[in-house]
């Protein structure tokens, strides 16, 4: 599990339960400081799951989860989050009622090196609506607010599930580039996502899992290059 780099996540045999059904089988992962890690995968392998095993949205059965050298499974949700855990969920979470600089402020820690000036420098979308309601905003807007208001509760860890899923090619661009520019000031980052050419163009490594086990890890050059792994696993050929 070591190695020459430090590690700020290891994940370790984790294994997690829906009711009867054994959802992660012993999964074991890693996450660098500043680095971007994706963990890929069919739909109900586990991704998720193992997303909010970690973040506390889920309880784990057994396993390790080592954060910044202490381990926190199974620490409630909001404890993790307070040690710079975020999870931005799939649904984003957002106060539809409030405008987005009210949802922003909602994630407001006075350490945090993001303030809300930062937030508008990088989502410059989200300073042009920040009186509207979160209900108005459309998809790849709700997103960046969701990332805006994970930052400002001083993330060392950002974890994201399917960021850009359903959104236009252009909206992915922008996000994108705002994930090279969060990743570039020393935020490591654990995404879940299907977009394959999103995932070759920010990680550092890939993980795939498969009925809740890590079943393949690569570094971003030789993932790119392995056809038969990404056609085994994922079921696509990438141009």
């Amino acid at each position: 599990m070591s190695g020459a780099r430090n590690n700020i996540l290891e994940v370790e045999k984790l294994h997690a339960h829906y009711g009867k059904s054994h959802v992660l089988q012993g999964v074991s992962m890693t996450v660098g400081e500043a680095e971007l890690v994706t963990l890929l995968g069919r739909n109900g392998a586990g991704k998720s799951t193992t997303l909010k095993s970690i973040a506390g949205a889920v309880t784990p059965t057994s396993g390790r989860v080592r954060f910044q050298g202490a381990d926190i499974a199974g620490m409630p949700a909001h404890r993790i989050a307070t040690r710079g855990v975020c999870l931005v969920p799939e649904h984003r979470g957002i106060f539809k009622l409030l405008t987005v600089e009210e949802n922003l402020l909602l994630g407001l820690r006075r350490q945090s090196p993001w303030q809300l000036d930062d937030i508008y420098r990088i989502f410059p979308r989200l300073k042009e609506r920040r009186r509207n309601g979160g209900g108005q905003l459309s998809g790849g807007e709700q997103q960046m607010l969701a990332i805006g208001r994970a930052l400002m509760n001083h993330p060392r860890l950002l974890i994201l599930d399917e960021p850009v899923e359903g959104l236009a090619p252009v909206i992915v661009e922008e996000i994108v580039a705002q994930l090279k520019t969060i990743k570039a000031a020393g935020v490591a980052i654990l995404l879940v996502e299907q977009n394959l050419e999103v995932c070759v163009q920010l990680a550092d490594r890939h993980y795939i899992v498969e009925q809740g086990v890590i079943v393949h890890e690569a570094g971003n050059e030789a993932f790119m290059a392995d056809h038969e792994v990404k056609d085994r696993y994922l079921g696509v050929g990438l141009a």
